[in-house]
């Protein structure tokens, strides 16, 4: 039996119906392991002493609506835990950083942490995927507004998005006639105060922006298509893309080892690649999603996958 910690987002505003992190506590509870929670503001370092958190040590009820009962809420170092489990949503702001330290602290005392804090913070998910270019479409990362309407000349029909954000959430799509480019450009990069990312517009994101879940360097054998709806762009669940669960190809089975056998190793035991097409478009390693989509659609059960892959890398750690 192991006692596990998920640092996450606040347990009450789960939506247990889908939530990949509530999957992974199911999972982990039904063999046995003891589950703890706590949120990143509940950790803090004192010198002297260790990386501690005021955590709350729970038990799933099996209930829909009082998911989980609070059994006892106790201040403990994270070393004492046989593993913790960065689980909370970007945005990848300065706290989220600041967290990263304080469990790359942890590590130093001898706490088992995945994915890995120095990992988290060398991979931002929009940016992470520089190291592949042969896996993306034409991208710019930029401050310059000059440079965004170069591209948008270049290649005519493009989608503008923050380095920041998640969920679909302020992205732009322009087309050939540069309709609003100035001001999108002005709304997202704050008059080149901050930087943006670019990318040639892939058509294929009709078909679906394919969300590639990495467990241990190994692609699971189903993706989920986040397929946009109506005159949407976006295809991400949060923004109202229907999600249809599909076998994973050769190409996309292709791009996911390549890519797992270079970031898997740097400690990234659970890697979400959005690919759309043959083009990766983010890497995302903070908190990746559609565990139980997959599970429902297809049987193949991904938190069995995972929590497979997290006892094996604790039993060799």
């Amino acid at each position: 039996m192991k006692n596990i910690l998920f640092v996450a987002d606040p347990l009450d505003h789960f939506k247990i119906y889908k939530d990949t992190t509530f999957s992974m506590m199911r999972e982990a509870q039904r063999r046995g392991h003891r589950i703890a929670a706590c949120l990143p503001q509940d950790i803090q370092w004192t010198s002297g002493g260790r990386v501690s958190a005021v955590v709350q040590q729970i038990t799933l009820t099996g209930d829909a609506k009082d998911w989980y009962r609070v059994d006892i809420v106790e201040s403990k170092a994270l070393k004492d835990f046989d593993a913790v489990l960065m689980r909370k949503d970007p945005p990848f702001d300065a706290e989220y950083i600041y967290s990263t330290h304080l469990l790359q602290q942890a590590e130093r005392e001898g706490a088992k942490v995945v994915n890995s804090p120095r990992a988290l913070r060398d991979h931002p998910e929009k940016l992470a995927i520089m190291e592949f270019p042969q896996f993306v479409t034409p991208t710019l990362v930029t401050r310059s507004a000059q440079a965004v309407r170069d591209f948008h000349a270049e290649h005519g029909d493009i989608i503008l998005k923050p380095l920041d954000g998640m969920g679909g959430m302020g992205i732009f799509r322009v087309k050939q006639d540069a309709l609003n480019l100035g001001s999108i450009v002005e709304t997202l990069n704050k008059d080149g105060a901050e930087t943006i990312m670019v990318q040639r517009f892939v058509p294929e994101v009709t078909q679906g922006d394919k969300r590639i879940l990495i467990i241990a360097g190994e692609p699971a054998p189903f993706v989920l298509a986040r397929i946009p709806q109506g005159t949407e762009v976006r295809g991400n669940l949060a923004a109202g893309g229907k999600g249809v669960a599909q076998p994973l190809t050769a190409r996309n089975r292709e791009i996911a080892e390549a890519i797992g056998k270079v970031l898997a190793p740097r400690g990234l035991l659970l890697i979400g690649l959005d690919v759309i097409g043959d083009s990766v478009t983010e890497i995302n390693v903070t908190s990746p999603t559609c565990f139980q989509e997959i599970t429902e659609q297809t049987g193949f059960d991904v938190p069995k996958m995972f929590i497979d892959a997290l006892e094996a890398h604790l039993a060799s750690a």
